[in-house]
């Protein structure tokens, strides 16, 4: 696999899709951080890390899916910015605002994954990696 974080938002995108409560998701410290970031914002309901067995030889990252009543995901959008092709990197002054500030772009910087709010807050720049709306 090339590109691990797509692939994460591939099937986070795919379990909106077919209404699934739960999506297990091959697991590593930025998908951790990245689940921890839309459980805080309120995008996912919870994830718990599933440890390496006999069936499967990594970590699972299991990410339980929020919908509303009347089964709308609270996720409408998810993209990918920084690529392996091609990375997108800004300062604190550049970070993109998403969806007018109502959607959520999450940035690795030198002080760990946080929001593009807490990044700007904060007066540090990265590598943006997603954006979430």
């Amino acid at each position: 696999m090339t590109d691990p974080i797509a692939d994460f938002l591939t099937r986070v995108r795919n379990g909106i899709t077919a209404q699934h409560d739960i999506v297990p998701i091959p697991a590593s410290k930025l998908k951790r951080e990245m689940a921890r970031i839309l459980k805080e914002q309120g995008y996912i309901a919870g994830w718990d890390v599933e440890a390496a067995n006999a069936d499967h030889p990594g970590d699972i990252l299991r990410v339980q899916l929020k919908y509303t009543e009347d089964r709308r995901s609270a996720i409408s959008g998810l993209k990918r910015a920084s690529r392996p092709g091609q990375r997108y990197y800004v300062h604190a002054g550049g970070i993109p605002k998403v969806q007018g500030g109502m959607g959520t772009a999450i940035v690795s910087t030198s002080k760990g994954v946080m929001t593009g709010h807490e990044a700007r807050a904060a007066g540090v720049g990265g590598e943006v990696v997603a954006f979430v709306w």
